[in-house]
């Protein structure tokens, strides 16, 4: 494992420690407006991580007759009903369908046209088959582990220890171009600190959703200035120690961004667009779509943004737990969807789905499964060319050519890298750009996946 440098060591902790700092205090304020206005090549991603491992085997399955019975004879337990389960029309057939509790999504697919799959997407060094693996050619280091597979699919870099994020190394080509004047950075976690958004400049703003930034008492009044003043000579003072010294312009970096987003968002009216309740997701989206509406005032061109939604390391219970967590990611996708064509961006705010893996077709004991590999995402979004599978579906046989082994560890067909690229590539980075924020991607024919315009 590759050791951290001192600067790693800075990098990575200060911005958690500084937003950390920032969570008290923190008033809640009302959903951005459509009036908003930015830039018309104003554009965003916006991932939501699925914590744990998602089962995408039951989020889309086979929907044709010999499919859908080779499904149900393997999944046994963990099979969903063919008439509880919701098909999705591509090109006239009915050959997949969602889970049952993803309603909201199957309308985003089939009638709105606005969502996409991509199947059996995964960690890959390089495209791998079955006898590959079995010889242990060229893998990604620790599959099947959450830490060290969450790690990779947010930073793309599949061995040692990440230092930064490939989102935060999209940043640090595009801030340049885009948001060079801006006093606020282009990456925003809503979900905590990670290595996603974190580059070899770019350092991530971290809030809490439904929260105003800032840290309290930091108002506009004489008495919250003369605090402000007070506190950022403390930061400033010479304490001989590097490490103190750099936590402390981080710490002074933060309370400033957080009074420039607090400003931004004080004169923005609430939309008509409604969040669902009582959903940690949503409350997240929500605040995205919060900051969205204060691009102009932020001065932005280019943001990205991390949520996510834990529960997914399903061991036991599966078919009752999924039905929780997909009962809250459909309706907060749509809601989000709907928030970004009210705020007339939804061309240009793309959001999609990550997850450190998928797990065993085969089910385990105690009615859930284990960690496996390759497993379909989702893409959203005004321009995304929806309606549509992308990738190709891995064959769902037990000890086949796309199993590690003999219960459903699906080998992926379509590596982090090229689902990466295709988001890094439409959100402005060049082609030029792109080895050097992904570094399996020469070892790919296809860099480009084909499903945004």
């Amino acid at each position: 494992m590759t050791p951290h440098s001192r600067r790693d060591f800075l990098r990575l902790t200060c911005c958690s420690a500084a937003a950390a700092s920032m969570i008290s205090g923190l008033s809640k304020f009302s959903l951005v407006s459509a009036l908003a206005q930015g830039s018309s090549d104003y554009k965003a991603l916006v991932c939501i991580f699925l914590l744990g491992g998602n089962d995408s085997n039951n989020m889309i399955i086979p929907f044709d007759s010999a499919g859908y019975t080779n499904y149900q004879t393997i999944r046994a337990n963990l099979a969903l009903a063919k008439g509880a389960v919701l098909p999705l029309q591509i090109g006239g057939q009915a050959d997949f369908a969602f889970h049952p509790n993803l309603p909201e999504l199957q309308g985003l697919f089939n009638t709105q046209k606005s969502l996409a799959v991509l199947a059996n997407v995964g960690t890959l060094v390089q495209p791998t088959t079955r006898d590959n693996y079995k010889k242990y050619q060229k893998l990604p280091q620790n599959l099947f582990s959450h830490s060290d597979q969450q790690e990779q699919w947010q930073s793309a870099q599949l061995a040692g220890m990440p230092n930064a994020g490939w989102a935060g190394k999209v940043a640090d080509r595009i801030t340049p171009v885009y948001n060079g004047s801006a006093q606020f950075p282009p990456v925003l976690s809503v979900a905590g600190s990670t290595i996603f958004g974190t580059g070899d400049v770019t350092r991530p703003f971290t809030m809490s959703a439904g929260s105003t930034p800032g840290v309290q008492g930091f108002d506009t009044s004489a008495a919250g200035q003369a605090r402000l003043v007070a506190v950022q000579q403390l930061l400033t003072l010479d304490s001989g120690i590097s490490l103190v010294e750099a936590s402390s312009t981080v710490t002074g970096q933060a309370i400033q961004q957080g009074l420039v987003l607090s400003n931004a968002l004080k004169n923005i009216p609430a939309t008509q667009t409604t969040f669902p309740a009582s959903n940690g997701l949503a409350s997240q989206l929500k605040q995205v779509a919060q900051v969205i509406a204060a691009r102009s005032a932020l001065g932005v061109g280019r943001q990205i943004f991390f949520c996510s939604l834990g529960g997914f390391d399903t061991h036991s219970d599966q078919v009752t737990s999924q039905v929780g967590l997909y009962t809250k990611l459909s309706p907060a996708m749509a809601a989000f969807y709907q928030a970004t064509q009210e705020l007339g961006v939804a061309n240009n705010v793309t959001t999609f789905t990550l997850s450190e893996f998928s797990r065993t077709f085969q089910p385990g004991s105690n009615g859930g499964t284990d960690h496996a590999w390759g497993g379909h995402q989702l893409m959203m979004g005004g321009a995304v060319k929806g309606n549509a599978l992308y990738g190709t579906f891995p064959n769902l046989a037990l000890g086949g050519p796309d199993d590690t082994g003999s219960n459903g560890r699906w080998i992926p067909s379509t590596s982090v890298d090229q689902y990466a690229a295709t988001l890094a590539s439409w959100f402005g980075v060049s082609a030029a750009d792109l080895p050097s924020i992904f570094p399996n991607l020469a070892n790919f024919t296809d860099t480009n996946l084909g499903f945004l315009s």
